[in-house]
């Protein structure tokens, strides 16, 4: 009786997403950002919106820390012109 794999199974290569895998914040170097972020969510009902600003910045520690492939604002939704509306300056 044998419990290896198959002999005609070919070996299986796995290759992580190019987008949504990133290294966990274990130590907590984006955790403060992360509380004020759910804290806008909460406040403003789930809407992501208004939160916009805080997001960018929550995303910014995590580049700048590694966590996450340094990615431009575009690509990321949030562009310049979201600076201006959550800004709170009239444009």
């Amino acid at each position: 009786m044998s419990f290896g794999r198959p002999g005609s199974s070919s070996i299986l290569q796995v290759n992580p997403p190019d987008r949504g895998s990133f290294p966990l914040d274990h130590d907590g170097e984006c955790k403060e950002m992360m509380k004020v972020y759910l804290k806008c969510l909460k406040e403003h009902g789930s809407a992501s919106t208004p939160c916009r600003g805080v997001s960018k910045a929550y995303l910014d520690c995590r580049m700048q820390r590694g966590l996450m492939q340094r990615e431009s604002w575009t690509n990321l939704g949030l562009g310049e012109e979201t600076n201006e509306k959550t800004s709170g300056q009239p444009s």
